[in-house]
């Protein structure tokens, strides 16, 4: 196996990968959430009836274009440790909310994320609960209901109660409560008072109005994303535009596993709204609806159960459910999983292909951060440990490339000697390998454990909000952002603002010059072209990870201080070793490690 060629595949296939991500970071910038506005607009409610024996076809299938209200809504705020919000009991609808804890900038006084607003606004997104009739003849609430209310306002401890009663026997109730962190618990209850039966179909939405402005980036997912019949189902904007709603998504999943829930939601990088059923039994199938208006695309997920409900004369019917709308935090999610059984609600965060190794990654992080109080000191701590976890491999692999660098005379004869005898040079060169007792790849040992060690840390800082405006210390104010500062404008000394691809922060510079002195601790490949490539890979790689998340280029960084630290000396003994061998052993003796020096 030739190492030289195997290191330049690998090479340029992190080469393509990075360009292909610095690209899409360049298109696709990080929307930012708007700000909360008032609204007094009513909600389209569709009543369309169900499909008998299907899923429910009404909530959201087709667009309804609501009357003008005659009337404000009358708004129930919302408030706990961590939101605040209201909902409208016109229509029945969470039309707002906003994250306590989050910001959408490092700037103190920087507005806080809004998650949720108004229909009628630019960015319009809620949550909504309602029924349909599906007998065609019940009078079930809609878009202009106004619901009588007992409560509020809703917190963490007081829940509100809506009810109202159709004029026909049949009294609705939604009872609506919320813990101190992000979920939101309903109970629809229909008692049918009246001498016949009728038959409704529950259901919950949750309701984008616009198509979000998302990051583009292909190791992340933005769209659609649920667990239904146990495995994890996600589907973009652009794909949900494009395929519209087939078959498998207007249908959904029954979630009936006694073990565990299944649920469904819409899913931006770092916040998440989700519908999941309550831990009562009921059945559920959940669907995922394009709805097209015009130019204006609309996006929903619902839930209902798989056929509408027969509640006869004197009965009551109830539907529980649970909304999540918040920040997609992996020990909460993770809490929300265990207790209250949802089955990996924790993927809601995308940890990617190395998800067994991304999310004990972060854990090993969040412990650490937990004891300095600095997410940058937890990475180099953390990188500290992986290189003692694999200290004896690299070990190996490093006495290898020094015994291929002290060989190196050696190998440029042999290669002169049978340059015109190819077949002839190769056995030479194993002969020299198995003389030597050398293994040519395993120098490569270092590069493909550094591969997956490095996407899994990249998935980290990219992905978890726990990395999100970390600071770390001097100018780097958010390790999940790029170094801001450039060399082009000698680091802000220079009233100059370089294009994007001018970007050469301090960081990638230090992350450059490591690569370049840990290149020259390696033995030079004897083909000019492969020379050329390792020798411009420093240079190539600065530039391809300015764009990155500081905090990744602070690890490179810190790991090639620490490798060429024990590739120098690991190389230093080697060469002690091999010169006080004679040569009839194998050794290169004093005379020849005093002439290298």
């Amino acid at each position: 196996m030739d190492q030289k060629r195997l290191l330049a595949a690998i090479a340029l296939s992190i080469g393509i990968l990075l360009t292909f991500e610095v690209y899409n970071r360049s298109q696709n910038p990080v929307p930012v959430a708007p700000p909360p506005a008032a609204s007094t607009a009513a909600v389209p409610l569709p009543s369309t009836p169900a499909t008998p024996g299907g899923a429910a076809t009404a909530p959201g299938a087709a667009s309804v274009t609501a009357a003008p209200a005659v009337a404000p809504a009358r708004m129930i705020p919302v408030e706990n440790p961590r939101v605040q919000g209201r909902i409208s009991a016109r229509g029945l609808m969470l039309e707002s909310l906003i994250l306590k804890d989050y910001r959408e900038t490092i700037e103190r006084n920087s507005p806080l994320v809004t998650l949720l607003a108004p229909r009628n606004t630019p960015e319009g997104y809620f949550g909504q609960w309602g029924w349909t009739s599906a007998d065609g003849r019940t009078r079930v609430p809609d878009n202009d209901t106004d619901w009588n209310v007992t409560g509020g306002p809703l917190t963490a401890t007081s829940p509100v109660t809506f009810t109202w009663d159709n004029g026909q026997g049949q009294v609705f109730e939604a009872v609506l409560s919320l813990d101190a962190n992000y979920m939101f618990h309903m109970q629809q209850r229909v008692r049918n008072n009246s001498a016949e039966p009728v038959q409704l179909l529950p259901w919950a939405r949750i309701r984008r109005e616009r198509t979000p402005q998302v990051a583009g980036f292909f190791i992340l997912h933005e769209g659609f994303i649920a667990v239904q019949d146990g495995r994890l189902t996600e589907i973009t904007y652009s794909d949900g535009k494009k395929e519209q709603t087939g078959p498998r998504r207007a249908q959904g999943s029954a979630w009936d596993n006694e073990a565990a829930e299944g649920w469904a939601g819409l899913s931006d990088k770092y916040w998440l709204t989700a519908l999941t059923r309550a831990d009562d039994g009921t059945r559920l199938r959940s669907a995922f609806r394009h709805i097209q208006d015009g130019p204006i695309d609309r996006w929903q997920v619902d839930v209902a159960p798989p056929a509408p409900v027969t509640i006869a004369p004197g009965a009551t019917d109830t539907l529980a459910t649970r909304l999540f709308a918040g920040a997609k935090e992996v020990r909460l999610l993770d809490d929300y999983a265990t207790r209250l059984r949802i089955q990996d609600f924790d993927k809601a965060i995308d940890f990617g292909w190395f998800y067994f190794i991304t999310k004990p990654f972060f854990y090993g992080l969040d412990w650490l951060f937990v004891l300095t109080g600095n997410m940058g000191i937890a990475i180099l701590l953390f990188t500290l440990g992986l290189k003692i976890a694999f200290f004896p491999l690299a070990n190996k692999a490093y006495k290898s490339m020094s015994r291929m660098r002290l060989l190196a005379p050696k190998m440029t004869e042999i290669r002169e000697r049978y340059k015109e005898e190819p077949q002839k040079m190769q056995a030479e060169m194993m002969s020299l390998y198995k003389t030597e007792k050398i293994n040519p790849a395993s120098g490569c040992l270092p590069i493909l454990i550094q591969i997956p060690v490095f996407f899994a840390l990249y998935k980290v800082l990219f992905v978890t909000i726990e990395m999100r405006h970390a600071p770390f210390f001097g100018w780097i104010q958010d390790l999940s952002a790029p170094d801001p500062t450039n060399f082009f404008n000698l680091f802000g000394l220079i009233p100059f603002d370089p294009p994007t691809f001018l970007h050469l922060p301090a960081w990638a510079i230090a992350m450059g010059l490591t690569m370049y002195f840990q290149q020259k601790l390696n033995p030079q490949p004897p083909d000019p072209i492969q020379q050329k490539i390792f020798q411009w890979m420093p240079v190539i790689f600065t530039f391809m990870l300015a764009s990155f998340p500081a905090g990744l280029v602070i690890y490179w960084t810190w790991n090639n201080l620490l490798s060429i630290g024990q590739q120098w000396y690991i190389m230093r003994l080697d060469a002690k070793a091999q010169a006080a061998k004679p040569p009839s052993q194998g050794g290169t003796g004093g005379g020849a490690i005093a002439a290298k020096k």
